[in-house]
């Protein structure tokens, strides 16, 4: 015996389906026109990043770095996996609100939680060298070294 609903079942579902698939397709044209009216604003916004920070240990100063220069803790460096080499960033400590000009020059490890790591000289000013970590602002000023 067939049962009495199995057709109009599969005509709602394919409805259903035809209406969820048109409703993807028009939302996603819209998003791509509010990308692109939007687009000229978001090129002059500036990228701003929240993370936990660290400091290198010191057995790696006189290493090669990621961008090939010798890493030097008395320097003004940082390692990011986040932004590219050789991108000038302000950092700011939240719990003081100290803050610090880096050049990044190097990468840390794929599975560190950590949005950067930077050199002793600027621990020491941010003054977070006695916690060993603390929560920062990373704001992009961009690849040319700031005056």
């Amino acid at each position: 015996m067939k049962p009495i609903h199995s057709k109009p079942v599969v005509k709602f579902v394919a409805t259903t389906a035809t209406v969820l698939l048109f409703s993807f397709a028009a939302n996603s044209v819209l998003a791509q026109a509010a990308d692109s009216s939007s687009a000229k604003t978001a090129s002059k916004s500036k990228k701003i990043f929240y993370g936990q920070a660290s400091f290198y240990a010191s057995k790696f100063h006189g290493r090669k770095t990621a961008s090939g220069e010798i890493f030097d803790q008395k320097k003004f460096t940082c390692a990011c996996n986040v932004l590219p080499l050789g991108t000038w960033i302000k950092v700011t400590n939240l719990r003081n609100g100290r803050t610090v000009v880096v050049k990044t020059n190097d990468r840390l490890h794929p599975k560190m939680k950590r949005i950067i790591d930077l050199t002793r000289a600027a621990a020491t000013k941010l003054g977070f060298v006695s916690s060993g970590l603390t929560r920062v602002k990373v704001e992009v000023i961009g690849k040319k070294a700031p005056q």
